[in-house]
């Protein structure tokens, strides 16, 4: 059995779930529309570009969610899976999954977004495994903050190793898909590298080192 590890967005769903939940707290009434989506809109394109800080998005994205609970959120987050990341779910992403599982592979979600997303997304998937950016609760509520390392860039790699430790696994024969060049350092790790629909830096590379290019549509 080997891993099977996947990035969610612009990998599994057709679009970032972390913007995606901003317009969605638009619609709740937490945020000022206008101006909270042009500052996702800004930070976003810096995270295409690499420049982002991750902990620059993740003060800016969890501020609505200070002093509410995880019940109230994850209550709210269910059905918007379903009504807006269900439509966007790459079929050939379902199938790839499928094939994994039918060669009995461990699968795993890793993603740059926070758990309250990730967790119940992979779900939707049929996945039970994930990691994500873990978000502090004190007293039950949240906080605004993050805890431990966050799974971005060589972060993802911290974690995924921490985790391969508990689990007592390995990355023999591991697969990695990602559409990102934020992800070029698990994808070194891994010995088989998928890239899906990547940007032009990953793409550049992967030409280079003879990987797999997946247009999933």
């Amino acid at each position: 059995m080997a891993l099977a590890i996947f990035d969610l967005d612009e990998t599994l769903i057709h679009g970032d779930c972390a913007s995606l939940w901003s317009e969605q707290m638009v619609r709740l009434g937490w945020v000022d529309g206008e101006s909270f989506l042009r500052r996702d809109r800004e930070l976003m394109e810096a995270y295409g570009k690499g420049h982002l800080a991750m902990e620059d998005y993740m003060a800016f994205s969890l501020e609505p969610l200070i002093g509410r609970t995880p019940e109230e959120v994850d209550h709210l987050v269910e059905p918007w899976v379903e009504d807006f990341i269900e439509p966007i779910i790459f079929s050939e992403a379902t199938r790839t999954i499928a094939e994994h599982r039918k060669a009995g592979d461990r699968i795993l979600v890793i993603s740059a977004s926070g758990v309250h997303l990730v967790g119940p997304i992979a779900a939707r998937l049929g996945i039970d495994e994930y990691l994500g950016i873990e978000l502090e609760v004190e007293k039950g509520f949240y906080t605004g903050k993050t805890v431990g390392t966050l799974t971005y860039r060589e972060g993802k790699i911290t974690r995924l190793l921490e985790w391969l430790d508990q689990q007592e696994e390995n990355l023999e024969g591991a697969s990695f898909y990602s559409d990102s060049r934020n992800d070029l350092p698990l994808l070194l790790k891994v010995d088989h590298p998928y890239v899906v629909n990547p940007d032009p830096v990953l793409r550049e590379h992967a030409e280079k080192n003879g990987w797999p290019i997946l247009a999933w549509a």
